[in-house]
């Protein structure tokens, strides 16, 4: 960008003054192959009201949103969380409990639609993940009180050791002691599970059995909006699944402890009773996790292709050069939102994988490595870490990039911010396909050609946390589970 700069002295002060001459604001390059929309957003989709909760009312709520969140403010009295909408006269007011105020959530209502983030403009994207991460700072220190009525239960599979406490939460969440008629969703495998045995239940209270209701993927996927908490039962793996489940808004995750890691998972299930009345009645603190939303890109044959004529194709060309025709190189084939990391490698291939990377319209390299892992900050501590990446505290906006078993020693991990719309794809002249895996999940074959879109989620992971223990909860983490830095003290000089 052309820059002129004025200099010019001042009479009265002797101070100098100085003019930064801007030219007319210009917009980068964005092709078709990567399905980019124009800066205008008349037709940005809206999302669902179906997908509204506590969180997403101001993030997902108000059309482009975040991008439309202009200002977030906490009233002195700190009793209320407003959030100023651009182009709308109204404001979202959130009721917040402190020591002198209570309230509750109120939910916005948005018209039906969605937008993916790799459709957003540099801008539009830089803006969405501003407002999140200042979003994510005042729900840090504010208490918010949820209006629990319905929640959702996450147990860990293939652990039947945790039935029996799955058993024990549902069978003390829907005593009549409770005073509330909570409606509680356990996973459908358990209603024949006989370590739960659903029928004991019903015996021992009738009305249970309108409030006990039975989910499914397809349920959490499309009707999020039904649940006002989430509880999981397990270690970090099953708090990966619980996203997983909600592939656009999560409701808030509160996470005991009954697995192997606990960077996720920071409440004792031991006091399950208490820290339950604590967060219904008194109300949550909640932090907003950076999730990436990855988009699966297929190549689309030429007329007349054939399998020679396709290894002569450039996919760096097709991605960042100039358009020759109207025709789309590409096309989408599934949106996936991960919480940890999407990884590309070589799969079962015996030779190593052949991996373009390219960040916004620039190319960066060509890796020939066992693999790639591209990070959230919540992932850091797991694949990343192994492959000798970074660890990042998960406050921090970013994206990491660490090859695996790279061919040469001089591509080292490198962190982006996370206002970058990365590319990963295989070549045309690649001698073998690479596989993509997404959270470890969902593994897809990436052939000849195929890349993946990985940029900020508009749907970030509302975790809760903690009473108490403030920002430096992620360094106990490390140093508990990691046993980070642990050594034998130096003995002092004689």
């Amino acid at each position: 960008m052309r820059q002129g700069l004025d200099q010019q002295e001042n009479d009265q002060d002797g101070h100098n003054q100085f003019e930064v001459m801007l030219p007319p604001r210009t917009f980068s390059h964005r092709r078709k192959a990567s399905l980019v929309m124009a800066e205008d957003a008349k037709h940005m989709d809206r999302p669902d009201e179906a997908t509204a909760c506590f969180v997403h009312s101001l993030i997902a709520g108000e059309g482009l949103a975040p991008a439309k969140i202009a200002n977030i403010q906490v009233s002195k009295d700190k009793s209320k969380l407003k959030a100023d909408i651009v182009d709308d006269s109204s404001t979202l007011d959130f009721a917040v409990d402190d020591e002198e105020h209570e309230g509750q959530v109120q939910r916005s209502k948005s018209p039906q639609g969605e937008v993916e983030s790799r459709h957003l403009t540099k801008k539009q994207l830089s803006d969405m993940a501003w407002n999140v991460r200042n979003l994510s700072k005042k729900l840090d220190s504010i208490r918010l009180r949820l209006h629990v009525k319905t929640i959702f239960l996450v147990t860990k599979a293939g652990d039947e050791s945790v039935i029996e406490s799955t058993r024990r939460v549902a069978r003390w969440l829907l005593s009549e002691e409770r005073g509330t008629h909570y409606v509680l969703y356990v996973e459908n495998r358990l209603q024949v599970d006989p370590e739960f045995d659903y029928e004991g239940l019903l015996k021992e209270d009738p009305s249970v059995e309108d409030r006990l209701k039975f989910w499914d993927t397809k349920l959490a996927s499309e009707q999020a909006h039904l649940f006002d908490l989430v509880l999981t039962l397990g270690g970090d793996g099953t708090v990966l699944y619980t996203s997983w489940l909600f592939q656009h808004i999560v409701p808030p995750v509160l996470s005991f402890a009954l697995g192997s890691l606990g960077f996720l998972t920071k409440f004792d299930f031991d006091d399950y009773q208490n820290i339950l009345n604590s967060v219904i009645s008194d109300g949550v603190l909640v932090s907003l996790r950076l999730r990436f939303e990855c988009t699966i890109m297929r190549s689309n044959p030429h007329s007349r292709e054939t399998p020679a004529s396709k290894k002569h194709r450039d996919l760096v060309d097709e991605l960042i050069g100039d358009e020759s025709d109207g025709n789309l190189s590409h096309r989408p084939d599934g949106v996936v939102h991960i919480l940890n990391d999407v990884v590309v490698d070589r799969g079962p291939n015996p030779t190593m994988s052949s991996i373009e990377l390219f960040g916004g319209d620039e190319h960066f390299t060509t890796l020939q490595a066992d693999g790639i892992c591209i990070s959230t900050p919540t992932g850091s501590t797991a694949y990343n870490m192994a492959a000798g990446g970074s660890l990042t505290h998960p406050d921090n906006p970013v994206i990491l990039i660490t090859a695996i078993c790279a061919h040469t020693l001089s591509f080292r991990p490198i962190i982006l911010p996370d206002t970058t719309v990365l590319r990963v794809g295989v070549p045309y002249d690649a001698r073998t396909s690479s596989w993509a895996s997404f959270d470890g999940r969902q593994r897809v074959e990436l052939l000849p050609g195929d890349y993946l879109t990985v940029s900020a989620s508009r749907y970030p992971f509302a975790n809760v946390l903690p009473t108490g223990k403030g920002g430096d909860d992620w360094m106990r983490s490390i140093s508990k589970t990691l046993n980070w830095n642990t050594r034998q003290r130096q003995k002092a000089m004689q």
